[in-house]
């Protein structure tokens, strides 16, 4: 589990693709503080295993092809910035809300608007996960827990919904320099799925 407090932006450094795998060689620093092989850590939401570390600070972690498929590191390359978190431990405290770092879907980024001290960002979503985003509810963006400040309606064709990135959000993660087109990884709130399936059940 995860809460989706970024703790430092990593460089992916090598991606090495199989036929159906990647590699993937990041350099961070904090996070790797007393890290061990198979730690999981978030990179850009999504849940990877730790399975090498060097004394250089970059460690390794492997891809499926599904995840590759359904997030968007399959599009991520050697110099790219990417959000990093260590699990949860029962100590941490949970600053922004429980994630699995299992991605429902990729996003795209479509507009940003400027304020006096924060960024109003929009951001188009996968039809299908529209139900689940709901105003003043979480949702995680590339790893980011966030608080919605606005939806669209559910049923349209391209829903969308906003979020307000405060300075630390800008400056701390990734999502200070995306720009509109860029994608995003999405995870909606687990409770809602639960919910939904639970009276999906009911006769």
């Amino acid at each position: 589990m995860f809460t989706g407090i970024v703790e430092e932006v990593g460089t992916l450094v090598v991606r090495d693709d199989a036929a159906d795998s990647a590699v993937l060689r990041i350099q961070a620093r904090r996070v790797l503080e007393g890290v061990a092989l198979g730690d999981s850590i978030a990179v850009n939401g999504v849940c990877l295993t730790v399975t090498g570390v060097t004394p250089d600070g970059v460690w390794s972690t492997d891809v499926m092809a599904e995840t590759l498929r359904r997030s968007s590191l399959g599009k991520a390359g050697s110099g790219d910035s990417v959000n990093l978190e260590r699990a949860v431990t029962p100590h941490t405290r949970l600053g922004g809300h429980l994630m699995q770092g299992h991605v429902d879907g990729v996003g795209s980024i479509l507009t940003r608007t400027p304020g006096d001290a924060w960024e109003v960002v929009r951001i188009g979503l996968p039809p299908e996960l529209a139900r689940y985003v709901v105003e003043k509810g979480s949702i995680a963006v590339d790893g980011v827990s966030l608080t919605v400040s606005a939806v669209s309606a559910a049923d349209l064709p391209e829903p969308w919904f906003e979020v307000s990135l405060i300075p630390t959000t800008l400056r701390e993660t990734t999502l200070g320099a995306r720009t509109p087109g860029d994608p995003v990884n999405l995870e909606v709130d687990v409770i809602a799925k639960y919910v939904e399936r639970l009276l999906g059940g009911r006769s």
